[in-house]
């Protein structure tokens, strides 16, 4: 088959366009599937609670994404700031995870036990009082916002579903784990958690 005859048909070229992408794209995701490091959890890793769930959905919500990354790449520069690169293993239960390169806030993929509760509190309600140079705006409604309890079961339903490995006991306790928690409680929840599946050490 000449080039010119595939140059000068738009739906020829089209046709072969398509099969090559779809074959290129088979030969580097098809091989992920079977990768163990990509599709089993790290060592220690856990379903979110329901807490932590409700408080990743804040996270979501919030916007916190387009300006925090989860996404420590394996150069010194940033495993000597935030700690262990990140592996795909930690990720696992995460859907969508919250990857990302924006960076106008420091990446948090291992925040988790680096600060107490009482300074996340202090930083979400006004970021200023703990860090003068912060440009994070301020969220002091999530102290006063209830967590609607009657959805969290059904949350934790739909993360089985898609291979979260929550027990009947877990979904079934969801609406009493979260009855009369703040969505900052949620928040400061699921901060405490990012990153700690892998132990890091930090200077």
């Amino acid at each position: 088959m000449s080039h010119e005859k595939v140059e000068t048909n738009v739906g020829l070229m089209a046709i072969l366009i398509i099969i090559a992408i779809s074959f290129g794209g088979l030969v580097e995701i098809v091989p992920l599937f079977f990768l163990k490091d990509t599709t089993e959890p790290v060592k220690g890793l856990q379903p979110y609670t329901a807490l932590q769930l409700e408080g990743r959905d804040v996270y979501i919500r919030e916007g916190c994404y387009t300006c925090h990354s989860q996404m420590i790449r394996p150069f010194r520069a940033e495993t000597e700031r935030y700690g262990h690169y990140s592996v795909a293993g930690e990720f696992v239960y995460d859907h969508p995870f919250q990857w990302g390169s924006k960076r106008t806030g420091p990446d948090l993929a291992r925040v988790g036990g680096l600060y107490s509760d009482e300074w996340h509190v202090a930083h979400l309600i006004n970021p200023r009082t703990v860090v003068p140079e912060s440009n994070m705006p301020s969220f002091p409604w999530l102290e006063h916002n209830l967590i609607d309890a009657e959805q969290t079961p059904k949350k934790l339903s739909a993360m089985k579903l898609l291979g979260v490995p929550y027990k009947d006991a877990d979904i079934n306790n969801a609406k009493a784990d979260v009855s009369g928690k703040t969505e900052m409680d949620a928040l400061v929840a699921y901060l405490q958690v990012l990153g700690t599946a892998i132990k890091t050490q930090r200077k």
